[in-house]
């Protein structure tokens, strides 16, 4: 598309996924703005002030760095410019009540080698078929899926029919905990790969066994970024400011406004009107059906987009000094009983006993001296009901399960330091608490996913609650579907204004006509 500065979007949000989609569209040559409520940008990717320097209170590590390399290359630029990224040669680092630990690795032979001590040679076999089994689900569910702007059925049947290593975790209404039972006799290894189920906010027991494609986005290779994930966002900022997206902090956006059946503008929480061609909504589109930013928009989603809600999480951010096990930079301690964890956040309570997983931050150049910076992250239902006993329960489950594994640190976070679900649904509006968007339960549940074109014209979605998902790079990958989305559709805009005819009677176009966009 030829560049046009008088072409106007709005960017309302900037997380991972409004930045991705600002940078491209203001490197087109086009007039960005972007609104976010916060201080700064990140989104979900944020951190909280500690005795060590910012802890991230939110995504720990990168995967899929293509992604970020591509992106920076569409602004002409490079990513290892800008940031240092750690590569992690231990991808995580597993431990059980019953004394026995795992690594796994970048090197898929050091993997192998590392469950055939850990568990023997008939689980190293079983884990070999799964290894490739997920690589074959990845190759086939890419390009179609997470790629595209909309998942491409014939293309993802096509793909898995010529894969049948993979037709084992495609059967209709299988679930990955079903699947991981008939794939491991160990339930510790069923336990470990079933838990990439709440990377995207869904349960083992109900979410599909497509989902043990997930391993792979990590086997592909893990980055720690130098100072914090958090520096992923500030580094975004700027390449978009460098584009020339203006980024306006500290505001929110009213409603979006609407004439002749598609967007006009914004209003600002300052009083502002801006106009504009296109809206990116960077948010939970929970939100939108909510009616938070007014009617038109409200319509735009059917409710299936964003309902049933995935999990949320009680996250603490926090720097002490530990003692006890080597932690690296992932470690996941294990619950006895997955049961005792899923089972209450199934009926929307807090776990009985918890799986938790610890980001020691600051573990990329051998072990700190004195105060480290750690995440703890334990699964939750959705909710926005924030009361004083939640936050001593979550303490209560977190740190004296650690001591049973021997973790302990030498002075206690402050309850600032925790943020629960009612937190989550406080920072972002609509959510209700939920950190993935929509639930990846059932079948068909990536399909319902809304993509970036909405039912209002000029309205268009990015973020973890918009397709092709949750995570970081999923995140990313929708802030490219949506530029790419407004790029087509301004130019079919301005085609069909070309062909107007005098008297002011113009042509429809057979890209636009009258029909919303879908």
């Amino acid at each position: 598309m030829e560049k046009r500065a008088d072409h106007k979007v709005i960017v309302i949000g900037a997380g991972i996924g409004g930045l991705s989609a600002a940078i491209r569209l203001g490197a087109a040559g086009l007039s960005v703005t972007v609104i976010e409520a916060q201080s700064g940008p990140g989104g979900k990717m944020r951190s909280l002030p500690s005795a060590a320097g910012p802890v991230d209170a939110g995504p720990t590590v990168l995967t899929l760095r293509s992604v970020f390399d591509a992106l920076f290359s569409a602004a002409g630029e490079r990513l290892e410019d800008h940031l240092q990224l750690i590569a992690q040669p231990i991808l995580a680092r597993h431990w059980w009540l019953d004394g026995s630990s795992l690594d796994l690795f970048a090197d898929p032979e050091a993997s192998s080698a590392a469950i055939a001590r850990f568990a023997g040679p008939k689980a190293e076999a079983q884990f070999r078929r799964f290894n490739a089994l997920s690589a074959k689900l990845y190759t086939a569910f890419d390009a179609p899926m997470m790629q595209a702007a909309r998942p491409g059925l014939g293309a993802i049947a096509w793909n898995a029919l010529r894969a049948p290593g993979a037709w084992p975790a495609l059967q209709p209404g299988l679930s990955l905990g079903h699947y991981l039972a008939r794939a491991f006799d160990d339930p510790r290894l069923q336990q470990l790969f079933g838990r990439y189920a709440t990377y995207v906010g869904g349960v083992p027991q109900l979410s599909p066994a497509v989902l043990a494609l997930i391993w792979q986005a990590e086997a592909r290779g893990v980055w720690a970024v130098e100072g914090g994930m958090h520096r992923l966002a500030e580094a975004l900022a700027g390449l978009a400011e460098r584009q020339g997206v203006a980024l306006e902090y500290g505001r929110s956006v009213r409603r979006i406004e609407r004439q002749s059946g598609r967007v006009k503008g914004v209003v600002l929480s300052d009083g502002r009107t801006l106009a504009c061609d296109a809206v990116v909504f960077n948010g939970d589109p929970a939100g939108l059906l909510a009616g938070l930013l007014g009617n038109g928009p409200q319509q735009a989603l059917p409710p299936s987009a964003a309902h049933p809600r995935s999990l949320s999480a009680w996250v603490w951010a926090f720097a002490a000094t530990p003692t006890g096990p080597e932690l690296v930079h992932h470690n996941v301690f294990f619950a006895s009983d997955p049961g005792r964890e899923f089972g209450p956040i199934g009926r929307g309570e807090m776990p009985d006993e918890a799986t938790l997983y610890v980001c020691a931050q600051d573990r990329n150049h051998g072990t700190p001296c004195g105060p480290e910076r750690f995440e703890i992250i334990m699964n939750a239902p959705a909710s926005t009901s924030q009361a004083r006993k939640e936050i001593e329960q979550c303490r209560a489950r977190t740190f004296p399960q650690l001591a049973r594994f021997g973790l302990n640190f030498d002075q206690p976070p402050p309850d600032t330091a925790l943020t629960t679900p009612a937190g989550f649904a406080a920072l972002h509006p609509g959510s209700q608490g939920a950190i993935y968007g929509r639930s990846p339960h059932g079948t068909l549940a990536s399909f319902q996913r809304p993509g970036a074109r909405t039912r209002l014209p000029g309205l268009y979605l990015a973020g973890g609650g918009a397709h092709p998902g949750a995570g970081v790079p999923m995140a990313a990958l929708s802030g490219k579907h949506a530029a790419e989305a407004i790029l087509s559709d301004l130019t079919s805009v301005s085609r069909s204004r070309q062909m107007a005819m005098p008297g002011g009677m113009s042509m429809a176009s057979r890209t636009t006509g009258r029909a919303p966009s879908r």
